[in-house]
């Protein structure tokens, strides 16, 4: 008790300062390839102090020594997780899912018989889900139910992957699902108040912890399309070249590359894409 109120009292003066959070963010980008702004260092201090109450660390200085000398792999994924933005929503970037569908039915009807994408920051989940019930819907169009379609869908936060793999969520989150589709593929839960997933969509679904600086991927490909969006913002130029290597390796020949709307490809990142629309690419 005498700890948490000496906390309590130290909170509102305690603050990051500027060399611990140098070394900090060193440490983050060399963890997982997060690059911090200075002008995070606020962010950063709100965000750790939840990792010093429950280990009763007093200072940041010291949880910095804890991290290079003491800390095992549970602790660096708990900093992951609080660092980590997750920031999503279903249908998200619409026009994305539009041409994901119109680019499945032709598939189909060419006589694909199996279909594979990756969302690469799956975050709470709604990417993928969104995903899955696009490409149900536009099976159901194309009279070809019977394709094997299965999403991958990966996040370094471990707490981020336990809420996708419940797969639950509250009315809010579900507006953006157009209303038959809501009808179709969401039940309302009474004991929690939340609308469950459709096991049919969960089905589809694999969810797993990927780091993305940590190169090569252990998937093998080929990958039909790879969202990976709003994630490659957070990471250098360097480190996004990488990754996009790693989705060149990938991808099949026509295969859809679909980035965040504030993203681009630059420079010799471009030559193994042709552009096909706002933050949409197809391989060459």
């Amino acid at each position: 008790m005498a700890f948490l109120q000496s906390i309590a009292k130290s909170e509102a003066i305690m603050e990051l300062d500027t060399e611990t959070f140098e070394k900090l963010r060193v440490l983050i980008y060399d963890k997982c390839g997060i690059t911090l702004r200075p002008t995070k260092r606020t962010m950063l201090g709100a965000r750790i102090r939840k990792r010093l109450r429950t280990l009763k660390i007093n200072s940041y200085e010291r949880y910095l020594d804890y991290l290079v000398n003491e800390a095992d792999e549970d602790e660096w994924t708990e900093l992951i997780n609080v660092v980590s933005t997750n920031v999503t929503a279903f249908f998200r970037e619409p026009h994305h899912f539009e041409q994901l569908s119109t680019s499945v039915q032709q598939w189909a009807k060419a006589g694909v018989k199996k279909i594979r994408i990756w969302s690469a920051a799956s975050s709470s989940g709604q990417e993928p889900y969104t995903l899955a019930i696009t490409i149900k819907e536009a099976l159901e169009k194309a009279g070809c139910q019977s394709v094997d379609a299965k999403i991958l869908a990966t996040d370094i936060s471990t707490q981020m992957l336990a809420v996708c793999k419940v797969g639950q969520y509250n009315l809010e989150s579900i507006n953006p699902v157009p209303e038959k589709e809501r009808q179709k593929y969401f039940k309302f839960d009474q004991s929690t108040g939340l609308y469950q997933t459709n096991p049919v969509l969960r089905k589809m679904i694999h969810f797993a912890r990927l780091n993305l600086i940590e190169q090569p991927y252990v998937m093998k490909g080929p990958l039909d399309a790879v969202f990976c969006r709003n994630v490659m913002i957070y990471f250098d130029n360097p480190t996004r070249s990488k990754i996009i290597d790693q989705v060149v390796r990938l991808l099949k020949p026509n295969g859809l590359f679909m980035i965040g709307h504030s993203e681009s490809l630059q420079g010799s990142q471009t030559q193994h894409f042709e552009r096909i629309g706002a933050s949409m690419y197809r391989k060459k």
